[in-house]
């Protein structure tokens, strides 16, 4: 009875993930039969270098690979145990279930004793590897340092051999920065030596630079870059998704970590942390969370330490501590429309979207009484209360998507055509709406998700399995 369903879905999960998996069966010391799937893993590539130094960071990565692999193996396994225990035992309580389930339930809470244990591995080799890179790069910056003092040394024992005497050279590293002072040694009269200083003052805005114009203050939209891809969904199931950084990062968290979700499916709880960008470009995750509430679509933000989202099904937003791994806040967004109501045009159930600006926390939405209009809603942080709401008279269906910048909310032309535009801005402080025409690229022809990061003043987007950003230009005030 266990054979058939077990068969069938093995042919799911093997239909899943894009024909990745093996499927084998075999039969265990007790004569049962035994299936079992296995993926592959990226290996990473072993960094270059020489010495102890890189010796036991290319074990590490090769450790990491293995448990890497071991990680997925176990996921796969998870899932599919999940499925089998929900499907035979149903509400069935353990005592009333047949000995087979309460078997399968027994190895699926081993799995996720296992799968604890190889996410906490994991952590610690990654840990280890970047103390290890550390010191590697401390330890090459010394040999640097001796083998340059070693070398003046050499050239004054060298000069005192030849009866001269050193003269004293300043380099950059000796001067203050923000400064310029040029000494001067009179050497013509060996009983007078006259030391001259001179100061010269730099103002401070050219010591601090902005990347790109405005960065400092709020200006209108008037330029957006190419498209820069940072890296690819491996399964089908991040051909559309979620990808961001907290522009107000809180401790452990930094400016550099970031957060990804691969949205494709009806249970949504997987959010992967990568501690530093390199790590997110090669797909190495520090850590998995897992979500109580499972989420909708591709509206999720990371604000201040925490990941807000929309509950599966619900218009509800929830408020997830990243830290703690729990839910800090649930709040209904009154009347809004959910679950494929008043998407943005791509659907994907984009009904509530949320969003962060250099002014705070936002939720677009539309509703009933607004006749599919997008609405908008500045949000109190702690305990989701809508503080302010303004009511556009620009249709949510009719574009592609949306997000929000010092207070302007602009909207995307089309998730499609590989020539878009920003077509509408929504002036908060004006109440009022205006044209633009402002060129967007959608190169992968799949746009699901716009976002703006106040931070580092970028559009993110994830576009047909692309995860992409964009920089921007904003006007002076």
């Amino acid at each position: 009875m266990l054979g058939p369903q077990l068969l069938l879905l093995g042919c799911l999960a093997w239909g899943a993930l894009g024909r990745t998996a093996n499927l084998r069966k075999g039969n265990d010391r007790n004569g049962r039969c035994l299936y079992t799937f296995t993926v592959p893993s990226p290996n990473e590539s072993s960094c270059p270098g020489s010495g102890e130094a890189n010796s036991a960071i290319q074990e590490l990565q090769r450790d990491s690979s293995a448990q890497q692999s071991e990680l997925e193996a176990a996921k796969i396994r998870l899932s599919v145990l999940e499925t089998l225990v929900k499907q035979l035992g149903g509400d069935e309580t353990p005592g009333l279930m047949p000995p087979a389930v309460r078997e399968m339930q027994s190895e699926l809470d081993k799995l996720r004793r296992e799968k604890t244990s190889l996410e906490s591995e994991q952590n610690r080799f990654l840990q280890e590897k970047a103390t290890l890179e550390k010191e590697k790069r401390q330890l090459e910056n010394e040999n640097r340092n001796l083998a340059r003092r070693l070398a003046n040394s050499r050239r004054e024992m060298e000069m005192l051999r030849l009866g001269q005497c050193p003269q004293v050279k300043e380099t950059a590293a000796d001067i203050p920065q923000g400064s310029k002072e040029v000494s001067k040694w009179g050497v013509q009269n060996s009983d007078y030596q006259e030391l001259k200083s001179e100061l010269t003052e730099v103002p401070a805005s050219h010591i601090f630079q902005e990347s790109s114009t405005n960065h400092s203050g709020c200006g209108e939209l008037v330029w957006v870059s190419e498209p820069v891809t940072l890296r690819k969904a491996e399964t089908i199931a991040g051909k559309y998704g979620v990808w961001m950084r907290d522009p107000e990062p809180m401790f452990p968290y930094t400016r550099e970590t970031t957060w990804r979700v691969d949205t494709v499916g009806t249970d949504v709880r997987q959010v992967f942390q990568y501690d530093q960008i390199s790590q997110f470009k090669q797909g190495y995750p520090s850590k998995v969370h897992v979500l109580p509430i499972p989420m909708e679509s591709t509206g999720a933000v990371v604000y201040r330490g925490a990941l807000y989202y929309q509950k599966h099904t619900s218009r509800t937003v929830i408020k997830y501590d990243l830290k703690t791994e729990s839910v800090k806040a649930q709040k209904e967004i009154p009347n809004a429309g959910y679950h494929g109501q008043f998407p943005y045009s791509w659907g994907g159930y984009t009904d509530i979207d949320l969003a962060v600006d250099e002014t705070g926390l936002w939720v677009i939405y539309s509703t009933e009484e607004a006749k599919g209009t997008i609405v908008l809603s500045k949000m109190n942080p702690d305990t989701l209360e809508l503080k302010e709401t303004w009511e556009t008279n620009i249709r949510k269906q009719s574009v592609a998507n949306s997000f929000i910048i010092c207070g302007t909310l602009y909207t995307v032309s089309s998730y499609s055509m590989a020539d878009a535009t920003i077509n509408l801005a929504y002036d908060t402080n004006a109440r009022s709406s205006k044209a633009l025409s402002i060129p967007f690229k959608n190169r992968y022809k799949y746009s699901s998700m716009v976002d703006y990061n106040p931070a580092e003043k970028k559009i993110f987007s994830w576009d047909n399995f692309n995860m992409v950003e964009y920089d921007i230009r904003l006007s002076q005030m």
